[in-house]
């Protein structure tokens, strides 16, 4: 799990158990059915299929973070200063440098959903422009993904 400093809330490797399971509805996007190897949590995302193919049995690391900066501006006083031009992406590769330069997707977009299932089992959504992810498991590991944020969704293979 990434530590309290890091922009990364959430990560871990999945194996894809199905994919399209339902049929499916899109010509260019399929939904993945994926089951985590080190803490247990079943996902389900909307992907498109032409930018980033993929395949059942196929292992794939998944990663959100709140911002795409690898070191989060810190005050003094421990809080997180805001920069305006820290989740800027320019597809010329000037300006920063952050996570995107590590994986092979990424999306954006925000936590509309938290369910308190049981006790010990929550379920996170997030929608990245119409595409859906839910992350269901236990409440221990996604204790810094919060309801109502933006979230940057990463993977690659």
């Amino acid at each position: 799990m990434a530590s309290s400093k890091s922009s990364i809330v959430f990560d871990d490797i999945f194996t894809i158990n199905g994919i399209d399971t339902e049929g499916k509805k899109f010509d260019r996007v399929s939904r993945l059915y994926a089951k985590s190897r080190n803490y247990g949590m079943e996902l389900t995302l909307d992907y498109n299929v032409e930018i980033f193919p993929l395949d059942v049995g196929q292992n794939v690391v998944l990663a959100l973070a709140s911002s795409l900066a690898r070191d989060p501006a810190v005050s003094q006083d421990g809080t997180v200063e805001e920069d305006r031009d820290r989740d800027v992406w320019r597809p010329d590769g000037k300006g920063r440098r952050g996570f995107e330069d590590d994986y092979d997707y990424v999306m954006y977009g925000r936590v509309y959903r938290f369910d308190p299932g049981t006790e010990e089992v929550v379920t996170a959504y997030a929608s990245f422009g119409g595409l859906l992810m839910s992350l269901t498991g236990s409440f221990r590991h996604m204790t810094n993904i919060v309801l109502g944020d933006p979230v940057f969704l990463l993977m690659r293979k």
